[in-house]
């Protein structure tokens, strides 16, 4: 989940036009966007792109934890589940225990 609502603030940045490029909890908005797929239903069977788990390999797990009960991921589409599940996908050492 804390992936997603990384993924979700960035997406409303970029829905509003305020900024072309931004990093959320150290993940840059390529990360987040190869990522999407992963954290919303349908969620694709195969594993995550290289693009996804390289951003997530440089997260701030902790920050992200900040947004674990966000009621924006949900109103965007974004399973907190799936998102939550994400790092252990890309087998990542240090995947978020919020």
């Amino acid at each position: 989940m804390t992936m997603a609502m990384a993924m979700t603030m960035v997406m409303l940045v970029s829905l509003s036009g305020a900024l072309a490029e931004m990093d959320v909890c150290g993940v840059s908005q390529d990360g987040l966007t190869a990522c999407k797929p992963w954290v919303t239903k349908p969620c694709p069977t195969e594993l995550p792109p290289a693009a996804c788990c390289d951003g997530l390999s440089k997260a701030d797990f902790g920050c992200f934890c900040n947004y674990k009960h966000s009621l924006v991921l949900p109103s965007l589409g974004i399973d907190p589940d799936l998102a939550l599940a994400l790092p252990a996908k890309c087998s990542l050492p240090n995947s978020p225990s919020c």
